[in-house]
């Protein structure tokens, strides 16, 4: 269930270049909230009508933790946002991660990173053993909570500024990591090639996909994916991320 929820403003943090740190006070939406879910934040500037699509970091008793990179007016605006602002959300939105018993691979890239956080939490509450995998162009940022919560946490950056140079399969390959269940959010193209290289060692493999978002609720048909339907003439069909996902079996994605 959705609900509609003016939140307030507890903190906004820069964490590096264009990356920002806000939690929000909003006790409904945190009762609802799931690892993997996201939440619809809109503009108040008369201007910018559209909700920007942003997954939840992090779960409090009554608060969300958000944690988003600038990449238009949209964004930029709530990283100007101060303590005390009001700010209206539609939370809590999208199917969350299936959170399964066993041991557990988490692969974050980029902005891809920060929804896993309450993922990893919420497998080591359970007893989950939690390795994390984090990829980014250079730098990092959000690696040392992974390792507060409990997780053993492997970087790699595609200059060599932190950690293994390179990609996180590749990194995944070179330690030979492997898990029960594997869990995933970034870009389409790791993915894809994180898709492939579980298939191949059998590891059951979730991916949260990364869509542009227009209404959020599954009614402007904006952020569609082809997901695999043997009840289709065409043998896929389309879903949408917003109301279907964004999380996924990566062998039901169509990633050609």
């Amino acid at each position: 269930m959705k609900k509609t929820e003016t939140a307030v403003v507890l903190s906004n943090n820069k964490l590096s270049e264009g990356i920002y740190d806000i939690v929000l006070e909003c006790p409904e939406c945190a009762a609802m909230a799931k690892a993997g879910q996201f939440i619809e934040i809109y503009p108040d500037n008369g201007v910018n009508l559209l909700a920007r699509p942003i997954s939840i970091c992090e779960v409090g008793e009554k608060t969300l933790r958000i944690v988003f990179q600038v990449v238009g007016k949209g964004t930029e605006l709530f990283s100007g946002l101060m303590e005390g602002d009001s700010v209206r959300i539609l939370g809590t939105c999208g199917n969350g991660y299936d959170l399964k018993s066993g041991s557990a691979l988490l692969v974050g890239g980029g902005i891809g990173v920060p929804p896993l956080l309450e993922t990893a939490k919420r497998l080591i509450a359970a007893g989950s053993d939690v390795t994390v995998v984090l990829g980014f162009r250079s730098g990092s940022f959000l690696s040392e909570e992974f390792k507060k919560a409990g997780a053993k946490v492997y970087i790699a950056t595609d200059d060599g500024s932190v950690g293994f140079k390179g990609n996180v399969v590749d990194l995944i390959k070179s330690e030979d990591l492997t898990a029960d269940t594997v869990y995933s959010c970034g870009p389409k193209i790791m993915l894809k090639f994180l898709a492939l290289h579980c298939e191949e060692r059998n590891m059951p493999l979730q991916v949260s996909m990364e869509e542009r978002m227009a209404c959020g609720i599954g009614a402007c048909v904006g952020c569609v994916v082809k997901i695999k339907d043997e009840t289709a003439a065409d043998g896929w069909a389309h879903k949408k991320v917003c109301k279907d996902g964004p999380v996924f079996d990566s062998k039901e994605v169509c990633w050609e």
